[in-house]
């Protein structure tokens, strides 16, 4: 006949004075009286855009490479002083890059039936990035910047600007879910009220729904596709609504 026999494993102190360590382990049936309940909560708020970022750029062609900067140097001063002008606040108007390059045309050659690059000048160019809170005009601040010689102008790019309060928001409800959908577990199982754990909470998130009624202005964030159109304020922009959320990963404790 065989026998298993359990080994304990000691350990002996500075003292000499053996003592036995034993891992702390639940049973099942300790389990049983106390199960946990693990939940992964999503919360969102949807709240209308508060700021709109929008680059702009200036673009001039000459045959010298100083001629071109300068040209473009020019228009760049005209567009600023018109950015100026209408209200926006230094700290919103950032320069994001200047550029000068060569050009070349492409010309086939009908003798020889290969085409060659043909030197052209230079392009000059600068873009800049702005920041506005005034969303109910944005369509007039498109037009004033085109009409100040803007040649490029790419977003608007909707955001919050101060989001936190709506995570907070989006924290408490999130907890009062899982609180409330826990319970239902314990209800369900003969249990009468939970305890929490733990809380983790993933990565915050703001999602993108913007609708645009001209093909003059693009969002070119993607984002969730756009919700029915909303009336227009002054033109082609409608900012539509921004979602902030949280993700909360929660564990309960079931109790009688």
């Amino acid at each position: 006949m065989m026998r298993f026999v359990a080994a304990t494993c000691l350990a002996v102190g500075t003292g000499g004075v053996a003592s036995a360590q034993v891992a702390p382990q639940t049973s099942i049936a300790e389990m049983a009286t106390t199960p946990l309940v693990k939940l992964s909560i999503a919360e969102t708020l949807r709240t209308p855009p508060d700021e709109a970022s929008i680059t702009v750029g200036t673009q001039a062609r000459a045959p010298t490479a100083t001629a071109a900067a300068a040209a473009n140097k020019e228009k760049t001063e005209r567009l600023l002083a018109t950015i100026r002008r209408a209200g926006l606040r230094e700290r919103d108007i950032q320069t994001q890059g200047i550029q000068l390059s060569p050009e070349y045309n492409y010309v086939n050659e009908p003798a020889t039936g290969r085409g060659r690059q043909v030197f052209n000048g230079y392009v000059a160019s600068n873009s800049i990035q702005l920041k506005t809170r005034d969303i109910a005009r944005l369509t007039a601040l498109l037009d004033t910047l085109t009409t100040a010689g803007a040649d490029t102008v790419y977003g608007p790019n909707f955001s919050i600007a101060d989001p936190l309060p709506l995570r907070a928001e989006a924290r408490r409800r999130g907890l009062a879910r899982g609180q409330a959908e826990a319970l239902e577990y314990a209800r369900d199982q003969g249990f009468s009220r939970v305890t929490l754990l733990s809380v983790e909470e993933g990565q915050s998130f703001r999602g993108i729904d913007v609708i645009v009624t001209a093909a003059r202005v693009q969002n070119m964030s993607g984002g969730p596709p756009p919700p029915p159109p909303a009336p227009e304020r002054d033109g082609i922009v409608a900012p539509g609504q921004l979602e902030t959320g949280v993700q909360l990963n929660l564990v309960y404790r079931m109790e009688r």
